[in-house]
């Protein structure tokens, strides 16, 4: 991929050495993550099996059948959500975004809720009624924070974060009230995982659309990295540099909302990758969304197949919802990052 942002040779390099190490460490991540859990499989049985050099047996039902899906799951939602996050925070103008904290993952996940207890497209429902359904969700709680926050004073650091927390209490209490309300009991365990986030549902026949939006919208937002930096200029800056912020923002919230919709419609709300991984991203390669969106690709596989690993042998042989270890890190991090801003800096 041509690379035009990190100019300078020293840069060039810096990103090079930097996807490359990721890249290298990702990889070794995914044979770990396919190597360990409740069975305990040889690292080499796993490359052979990988290759097609082990014959039929249980190792390879387990390692193909079981854990793969769950891994590429866990590469495409990572990825994912940190490319969302990384948008978010331009678009904003705000480090502490990120699509859980500002109430998309709890509008997508109401989306899948109800149409999952309400039954609507029985039968197509995990590839075209939820994932719809997730979209909209999305959309509709983007657009009721952003609007909340920027209220008559302007968008404010504090009013965005509260407007999505709130937003997202809201949300996990109207889904509640679906739950409650629903006729089915075998719905609390469906939605348990749409609120706490998991990634143990993964089946290979779940994999194709999620991908194909990662891919295409990642891809799209690569060709949008030069008004992406506009905006970090500031809103008057921008606009003098020929940026029409207003519409330019709507277009990315709605790609935003698609990416997280077609993601949470299989993963559940998992948190704070959006937060953290744009951050780390940032300090190795810089601010410059060319060079910085597919190192936080990189970063936020990475972080989740971590993540879901620990998920699943830590506690074992329970399985911990992965939203729940997000959350366990990515809180101290919000508030790391509440403590290092100065007072009353500006959105």
């Amino acid at each position: 991929m041509s690379c035009r942002t990190p100019a300078a040779p020293r840069r060039l390099l810096r990103y090079t050495l930097v996807t490359g190490v990721l890249a290298v460490v990702l990889c070794a991540a995914v044979l770990a993550a396919l190597a360990l859990g409740s069975v305990r499989i040889p690292p080499g049985q796993v490359l052979d099996i990988l290759t097609g050099r082990a014959g039929p047996g249980p190792f390879r039902t387990i390692v193909l059948d079981v854990r793969l899906p769950r891994v590429l799951l866990g590469i495409i939602v990572g990825a994912g959500l940190a490319v969302i996050g990384t948008v978010l925070q331009a678009l904003v103008r705000n480090p502490l975004a990120d699509p859980f904290l500002l109430g998309v993952s709890s509008g997508a996940s109401t989306g899948a809720v109800l149409v999952i207890v309400l039954g609507v497209g029985a039968g197509i429902a995990t590839t075209v009624t939820i994932p719809a359904a997730a979209f909209v969700g999305a959309l509709a709680s983007l657009l009721l924070v952003y609007t909340l926050a920027r209220g008559g004073s302007g968008l404010t650091t504090n009013r965005l974060v509260l407007a999505g927390v709130a937003v997202s209490y809201i949300l996990s209490a109207l889904t509640s009230l679906i739950l409650v309300t629903s006729a089915r009991a075998d719905h609390l365990q469906e939605v348990l995982y749409w609120t706490l986030g998991g990634l143990g549902a993964a089946r290979w026949d779940m994999l194709a659309l999620p991908s194909a939006v990662l891919v295409a919208g990642t891809a799209l937002l690569l060709t949008l990295a030069r008004p992406l930096d506009l905006l970090l200029v500031g809103e008057e800056g921008a606009t003098v540099l020929g940026l029409d912020t207003a519409r330019f923002r709507a277009g990315v919230f709605v790609l935003a909302s698609l990416l997280t919709g077609a993601l949470v419609a299989y993963s559940g709300a998992i948190g704070f990758v959006g937060l953290m991984v744009p951050h780390m991203a940032r300090m190795a390669v810089g601010a410059g969304h060319r060079a910085l969106l597919p190192v936080a690709a990189l970063g936020g596989a990475l972080f989740l197949v971590l993540a879901d690993l620990a998920a699943r042998t830590v506690a074992a042989p329970q399985d911990i919802p992965v939203g729940v270890l997000t959350a366990l890190t990515g809180g101290p991090f919000f508030l790391w990052m509440l403590r290092r801003r100065p007072e009353g800096a500006p959105a």
